[in-house]
């Protein structure tokens, strides 16, 4: 017998097909666009503010132009973007904005003007690396505006177009000291061998390469709004969130060492090096007076002349008891580091795992039934 669509189903279908038509960029949040709504609010004013105290009184012309607007779009609400980048947004609106007025004075046609200028400007911006949406509109506006003024000069990319740019750009990078982002994006760090081998780094032998990456992309054929080495790191993630689904809950408490052999940063180095040897440990957490972790000393550090742990201690990669263990696997994969100091709430090491304590806890899993 035929199924009959209940209300649900068909509720559920147009859901399906009213969400493909409206995508949205991941990592989205409700909170996260009202911070960045309020951001993008404040920097448009403040720089409409203070471009009118610059741009010539009385001129018939904007001391803020609409592109900007798309601009603070980019740099407020998708920060990581390379299209949304410091470089991105100055070079590519002032880029265009001379391209529009430019075209402009060759062409006398305005409506061939406009789309000579936009298609110049894409062509341009590629080419320095700025590509920014907005520059198609700033050139489009600019060339428009050429036509209508005939005493426009190239003057008018740097004021009101470059010094709008560069206001919102040092907005951008105020506000984002405050949102959790970090802006200029830093896309992440490409694994590289660091043994001074020619071997490749110890993730990059046992799992895709970057070439792979540019292989998919390739075949896929379309350009995606993020850089490779941050989709290589989101990859990464998602590997690891499928890993913790499988091997189900692990927390760092569950394994770590909990007699933790630490030493205070006031010691000498040959104090560090005897707990080593005699403890057959590679790493050892670094504490203060206060008995908060300040660095890891690892055999490596240690080989260091310095006679002061203080000297010579490296960062300490940490983590919280009740963080998931296998959320370890891509530090502790890196080549770098090999033990990571579980702290407390007052950043006191309670506990250190190890590659080894990580790689026994994978093996139990993995030969545990289903």
């Amino acid at each position: 017998m035929a199924r009959t669509s209940s209300g649900a189903d068909i509720f559920a279908g147009l859901k399906r097909r009213f969400d493909a038509l409206t995508p949205s960029p991941p990592g989205w949040s409700v909170g996260g666009r009202a911070f960045a709504a309020l951001g993008a609010a404040a920097a448009i004013a403040l720089g409409a503010a203070l471009s009118s105290l610059v741009a010539p009184g009385g001129a018939p012309l904007p001391f803020i132009v609409a592109p900007i607007g798309a601009s603070a779009v980019l740099v407020f609400a998708v920060p990581s973007s390379p299209l949304a980048q410091p470089w991105a947004v100055i070079v590519g609106n002032v880029l265009s904005a001379l391209t529009g007025i430019a075209t402009a004075r060759a062409i006398g046609d305005a409506r061939l003007a406009v789309g000579v200028a936009v298609g110049v400007s894409i062509a341009l911006m590629s080419l320095t690396r700025s590509l920014h949406p907005p520059g198609g509109a700033a050139a489009l506006l600019c060339a428009m505006l050429a036509h209508r003024e005939p005493a426009l000069g190239l003057s008018f990319a740097l004021v009101p177009v470059g010094l709008n740019s560069a206001l919102l750009a040092a907005s951008g990078w105020l506000f984002h000291r405050f949102s959790g982002h970090t802006w200029p994006h830093v896309p992440a760090r490409t694994a590289t061998s660091v043994h001074d081998t020619s071997d490749p780094p110890p993730r990059a032998r046992s799992g895709w390469l970057d070439s792979d990456i540019d292989a998919a992309l390739a075949r896929m054929g379309e350009t995606f709004d993020i850089d490779r080495d941050d989709l290589g790191a989101l990859i990464r993630r998602v590997e690891t969130a499928a890993l913790m689904r499988r091997h189900g809950p692990l927390s760092c408490a569950d394994i770590m060492s909990r007699d933790v052999l630490k030493i205070d940063q006031a010691a000498k180095a040959e104090d560090a090096r005897r707990l080593v040897r005699d403890h057959c440990v590679r790493s050892l957490p670094v504490v203060n007076a206060a008995g908060v972790l300040v660095g890891m000393a690892g055999i490596c550090d240690l080989l260091h002349p310095d006679e002061r742990i203080a000297s010579v201690m490296s960062d300490a990669a940490t983590a919280r008891p009740d963080d998931p263990a296998l959320a370890l696997v891509e530090t502790l994969a890196d080549g770098r580091t090999h033990a990571v100091a579980v702290v407390d709430t007052y950043h006191r090491p309670v506990g250190v795992i190890t590659q080894t304590d990580l790689l026994a806890a994978l093996s139990k899993r993995a030969h545990e039934p289903a």
